[in-house]
């Protein structure tokens, strides 16, 4: 399952993916928020078990977007999703659906200068995730490499400056 995955450290608030997905659907489906000078980037995770898609009495709420002829801008998607990531604007509800269908794939990572965002798959994550971890713990049962001379004299002098300070 693809996502779109956000790496904030890298976010410089720009507000290009905003423009751009404006841009694309007429409402922007992704916001920025600057907390005390951090970036944090809001648009719709695709829950498996979406509550917008349980709560919708229309039906026209989708994990992976809205069908406009079905809804009624009741709001009801708003207030149950957990990230507040729909908009309820000119009497639809607008949620990101990662641009469906555009060739071009998601404006607002075409759009980031800065590369913070971008389509990744869960499962690749995943088993990069796993394959760091069992190297690292491949490398607990090794013995340490002898140090050189040079580290033990280095090691020694800085111990030595700390106590004279």
């Amino acid at each position: 399952m693809e996502k779109l995955l956000v790496q904030t450290e890298l976010c410089d608030g720009c507000k290009d993916c905003e423009k751009a997905c404006e841009g694309v659907h007429g409402v922007s489906r992704i916001t920025i928020h600057d907390l005390d000078g951090s970036y944090y980037p809001i648009r719709c995770q695709q829950c498996e078990d979406a509550p917008c898609e349980i709560i919708c009495p229309t039906g026209a709420m989708t994990n992976l977007g809205v069908n406009p002829e079905k809804c009624i801008a009741c709001g009801f998607c708003a207030i149950s999703c957990p990230f507040g990531a729909i908009k309820i604007e000119a009497g639809n509800a607008h949620k990101c659906n990662h641009c469906a269908g555009r060739e071009e794939g998601p404006a607002c990572v075409q759009a980031c200068s800065k590369r913070a965002i971008e389509v990744s798959d869960c499962n690749d994550i995943i088993a990069r995730k796993q394959k760091a971890h069992i190297e690292k713990m491949a490398g607990l049962g090794k013995k340490p490499k002898a140090k050189s001379f040079l580290s033990v004299i280095t090691s020694d002098t800085r111990a030595k400056k700390s106590f004279e300070e």
